[in-house]
């Protein structure tokens, strides 16, 4: 892996839920493999994956032959920003208070202010 002084920061927006299981699944992963090797990274969470940021959601859902997404999400709420869209949190009925800890909900500025860093890297699941 390269150095990871010379990693830009990176963030991953996920958009889908149990209905693209896989590619939650996957978005996931890979952000977790990002923060494993170092990187700096921020994870948005919007539309059906706004759910992962609840207690005993990702818990409901199994990929087989990949990792249990409770175990990402909370690898993830250790070594990550984990952000939940403001406007996907709202047409949920959700709060703060409903999130787990280590979650926060931001609007589209604050997602815009950082994919415009020329530093970093975007990427969307």
């Amino acid at each position: 892996m390269a150095n990871p002084s010379s990693i830009r920061p990176l963030v991953v927006k996920i958009t889908c839920g149990a209905e693209a299981l896989e590619r939650l699944n996957q978005g996931f992963t890979v952000a977790v493999i990002a923060v494993t090797a170092g990187t700096e990274v921020s994870v948005w969470l919007s539309g059906e994956a706004t759910w992962m940021a609840v207690a005993g959601r990702a818990e409901e859902l199994s990929l087989p032959h990949g990792t249990p997404l409770a175990a990402l999400r909370d690898a993830l709420l250790a070594g990550a920003t984990v952000t939940v869209c403001g406007q996907c949190a709202a047409r949920r009925d959700l709060s703060p208070d409903d999130l787990l800890e280590g979650a926060t909900i931001r609007g589209a500025a604050a997602y815009v202010e950082e994919i415009l860093r020329p530093d970093a890297q975007a990427i969307v699941y």
